[in-house]
C-alpha cells in the first residue's frame, strides 16, 4: 500500500513500524471495486502489503473439492517426494507473466503503427489417454535429475496393458431409406364437354 502525500506519512511509518517490531500482521477493510474487501496487512521492506482475504461466505466448503478416498501406496508417496524434491529450486526468475509481455508487444507494435503480433497457439496434447501415474512420476524424475546432471539410478517404467475393445456380434450397415410418398397428378377423367358429347 501507498501512503498519499506527507501528512498521511507520518501514521503510515508508525503502523508499519509498530507491526514491524511487534512481528505482527493487522487485518483491516479496504474498499476496492465498489465493494468492502478484507484484506491482511504486513509488512515487506519497511512497506505495507496487502493481501485480499475472502470473507467466509466466499469461502467453500473443502469436503465439495477433496477428491473422494483414495488408495496410495508409500511407494507412490515417495516417488512423488522425489519429483517434488527433484523440481525444487530457489530460482523463480523463468516464471514471467506472458500474458502482459503479449500485451505489451501488441500496444509497442500499434504505437508503431505496425501489424500487431500474431499469437502463438500452443500445441494441444492429445486428450482420452490413460496415464500410468506411477510411470508418469518416474520418467519425470529421471528428466529432471537428467536436466541436473545427476545420476537417476535405474528407475523401473512399466506400460499399462491396453484394453481392445469390443463390438456387438452384428453387422452395422446403412439405415434404410425412408418411404417418401410420390406426388403424382391425379389423371381427370375427361369431362362431357371435352369428349365433344
Amino acid at each position: 500500500m501507498q501512503y498519499d502525500g506527507q501528512v498521511a506519512a507520518k501514521p503510515y511509518v508508525l503502523i508499519a513500524r509498530a507491526l514491524a517490531r511487534n512481528t505482527k500482521v493487522a487485518v483491516a477493510k479496504l474498499a476496492w471495486h465498489g465493494r468492502e474487501r478484507l484484506v491482511l496487512l504486513r509488512v515487506r521492506d519497511g512497506a505495507l502489503v496487502a493481501h485480499v482475504l475472502k470473507w467466509d461466505d466466499e469461502v467453500r466448503d473443502p469436503s465439495e473439492l477433496a477428491p473422494k478416498e483414495v488408495t496410495v501406496t508409500d511407494s507412490e508417496i515417495d516417488e512423488a517426494v522425489l519429483l517434488v524434491d527433484s523440481m525444487t529450486t530457489d530460482d523463480i526468475s523463468g516464471y514471467q507473466d506472458e500474458y502482459r509481455k503479449g500485451l505489451e508487444a501488441v500496444l509497442e507494435a500499434k504505437a508503431e503503427g505496425r501489424q500487431p503480433p500474431e499469437p502463438t497457439e500452443e500445441a494441444e496434447e492429445p486428450g482420452g489417454q490413460v496415464v500410468d501415474l506411477m510411470a508418469a512420476l518416474q520418467e519425470s524424475v529421471r528428466k529432471a535429475q537428467a536436466a541436473r546432471g545427476e545420476d537417476g539410478g535405474d528407475a523401473e517404467v512399466h506400460e499399462l496393458p491396453t484394453a481392445k475393445k469390443k463390438t456387438a456380434g452384428k453387422t452395422v450397415g446403412k439405415a434404410p431409406a425412408k418411404k417418401t410418398a410420390k406426388k403424382t397428378a391425379a389423371a381427370k377423367k375427361p369431362t362431357r364437354r371435352q369428349r365433344g358429347a
